[in-house]
């Protein structure tokens, strides 16, 4: 009796939960339809246009033409989704409706911010591209290193060891030696966040804060007294984009996806092959397996603080080449603190993608989309301040880690330590 009762009791709880979630979720997308309605408000007779193709392109598109009415449109839709979740409510169907309601927000968005402008809508799909990918190699670095347990706050600072190491390197040598340079250092701070946790059992946040501070200040420590006495030492090559023949000229996702640099190109692989790794190897079932449960791997005979050391090393490569995105696939040169905190947003990355190498990927277009997006409006001229535009890929981290898309379980072992018996 009395445990039927605490059932019903819990039972009674958590409907109660879900029905407040779902009441927050309708009041937040009625607010987002209020806010569409008088704030993004477009005349009847102005129109956004949309460029769906250059000029240089192989094949040519019409421009996209969207009225000013879209965005009435777009507010009684988030009206509508609002009244349906404080009818029908479900957990389910509230972060489904605020995944909808965001998209259906932006594009109201861009139609105001364009509003009788143009705007190279491929342009900027391309440039989400290329901003994602120091983010997406990031988060593919703190997949790898969780999976086995071990968190990676020190991503930063490998980013950032990365893009300096390419810098130097690749202006005294070359850029594919600052390159292979940028991935052994990334390797290097790896092997050493993996010492220090597994060998020395130090505590995981405490040691990638100091690695971060330890890199953070060796860089900034050579730029004001080395490269800027001796810039020669801080100009390497860029990697130029590369078309590929045939799928470079697909309309729209042809300049996105297949005429990038080495680096997009280079994210794109890493992500399959690690996917395939990771879900479909036996390496990758046991990595996965210390991550899980260290002592259960450990009694079937993997060697727990080897496969730690092995993934954590291989995130910090990862992490290296991603660094090197910075210098060598951007602007050829090193500046203080250039990574600009893409090494936390690449953790929330790996959160929002669920520990999966694909979902940190999609996580990495999400903040992409919002860095580029900024840029974009500045030159749109847009009645928004210049800073509040800066901080669009910040805001974009906040509301992906408030959890507003739904909770993320982590491995279960994740950041404890392991001590063999």
């Amino acid at each position: 009796m009395t445990a039927a009762t605490t059932n019903a009791a819990s039972g009674e709880k958590i409907d109660s939960g879900k029905a407040r979630q779902a009441r927050i979720t309708g009041g937040i997308l009625i607010a987002l339809a209020l806010l569409v309605l008088f704030v993004l408000d477009v005349g009847t007779g102005e129109v956004a246009t949309f460029k769906l193709s250059r000029p240089r392109d192989a094949i040519v598109l019409g421009d996209l033409v969207v009225p000013g009415s879209f965005n009435l449109l777009v507010a009684a839709l988030l009206a509508f989704l609002g009244v349906r979740q404080f009818l029908r409510g479900g957990v389910r169907w509230s972060n489904l409706s605020i995944g909808i309601g965001l998209a259906l927000v932006i594009m109201a968005f861009l139609v105001w911010a364009t509003a009788g402008k143009s705007f190279s809508l491929t342009g900027m799909l391309q440039a989400t591209m290329v901003r994602a990918v120091p983010i997406a190699l990031g988060g593919l670095a703190g997949v790898l290193s969780e999976r086995v347990a071990v968190i990676n706050i020190a991503i930063e600072g490998m980013l950032l060891a990365g893009a300096f190491t390419g810098a130097l390197i690749g202006s005294l040598l070359g850029s594919w030696l600052g390159l292979a340079a940028a991935v052994m250092v990334g390797g290097m701070f790896g092997m050493m966040l993996a010492a220090l946790v597994v060998t020395y059992r130090m505590d995981q946040i405490i040691a990638g804060v100091v690695i971060n501070l330890l890199v953070l200040g060796l860089t900034s420590y050579v730029t004001s007294q080395v490269f800027a006495h001796n810039r020669s030492l801080n100009n390497a090559q860029v990697f130029r984009a590369w078309k590929v023949p045939l799928l470079g000229d697909i309309p729209v996702l042809g300049p996105m996806l297949f005429q990038q640099n080495l680096f997009v190109y280079g994210a794109l692989i890493l992500v399959g092959v690690s996917t395939y790794y990771l879900f479909y190897t036996k390496g990758g079932l046991r990595a996965r397996a210390v991550g899980e449960h260290p002592r259960a791997a450990d009694t079937l005979g993997i060697d727990v603080y080897w496969t730690r050391y092995f993934h954590v090393t291989l995130a910090g490569m990862v992490a290296g080449f991603g660094g090197a995105w910075f210098t060598l696939g951007s602007v050829g040169r090193f500046d203080e603190n250039m990574t600009g905190g893409r090494g936390y947003i690449g953790l929330a990355a790996m959160i929002f993608g669920r520990w999966h190498p694909v979902g940190a990927l999609a996580a990495a277009l999400v903040f992409g989309f919002a860095d580029s997006l900024q840029q974009k409006l500045a030159l749109l001229n847009t009645p928004i301040p210049s800073e509040f535009l800066a901080m669009a890929p910040y805001i974009a981290t906040m509301i992906v880690v408030a959890g507003l898309i739904g909770k993320a379980r982590p491995p279960a072992a994740d950041g404890k330590a392991y001590v063999k018996e």
